[in-house]
């Protein structure tokens, strides 16, 4: 199959997907465009209520172990939590044919979220020494409203982002979220920005073409 490095695949899943089915979803498709089998993808999704420990979690910054289904993962960072009313993409691209390295690439996935929470309304920042997007609230401790955690494997990248747009934020409770103590957690509802994961969805495809100058086109993973 010949590839096209100027265009990848975005999948749109309706539906609450398992974490488990998510992982195997992604795996696979690693392996077969590491063989260049199938293009690279944007999978647009969300989970049931449960909370992911990534490769530097500590057991103390787990507060509530029976809150919530627990699930350790291979993508770097802490623990954090994933549910209805947060909008994750999942991210799996070729960074060897891209000529990326992860830092480089992390980067401009902070740019990517910073510049679509703009054009939706919402000033955000990056911290330095803390990984993610912020919102600044003047003389009160910043609130993270965007996560990234990554995986490499061939290198190809899996896992990816999550942004709050209006999930219940007592659900972070149960955690010390990314290790982040003394930080909370915000949404584009708690900020006062009610949209559907469609227009969310269609920000973040437009802001992902323009950022990677990539084209993007639909394609329907079975999940």
């Amino acid at each position: 199959m010949v590839m096209k490095i100027n265009e990848i695949e975005y999948s749109i899943s309706n539906k609450i997907i398992n974490y488990e089915d998510s992982i195997e979803i992604m795996e696979s498709r690693v392996e077969h465009i590491s063989s260049k089998k199938k293009p690279e993808l944007l999978w647009f999704l969300e989970h049931p209520s449960i909370y992911t420990a990534g490769t530097s979690s500590i057991d103390s910054d787990l507060l509530k172990k029976n809150k919530f289904p627990v699930y350790k993962t291979s993508r770097g960072g802490e623990y954090t939590y994933h549910g209805p009313g947060q909008r994750i993409v999942y991210i799996m691209i070729n960074l060897r044919e891209r000529n990326y390295d992860i830092r480089k690439f992390v980067n401009k996935l902070e740019n990517w979220i910073i510049q679509s929470l703009e054009d939706i309304g919402v000033k955000s920042q990056l911290i330095n020494g803390k990984v993610g997007v912020w919102i600044n609230n003047n003389d009160q401790p910043e609130e993270k409203i965007a996560s990234i955690g990554l995986r490499v494997r061939k290198g190809i990248t899996f896992h990816g982002i999550s942004i709050n747009v209006n999930p219940n934020l007592d659900h972070f409770d149960g955690i010390i979220s990314c290790g982040n103590k003394g930080n909370g957690v915000t949404s584009l509802k708690k900020l006062g920005i009610i949209l559907p994961n469609k227009k969310i969805d269609e920000v973040l495809l437009k802001n992902f073409e323009k950022n990677f100058r990539v084209n993007t086109k639909f394609t329907q993973i079975q999940s």
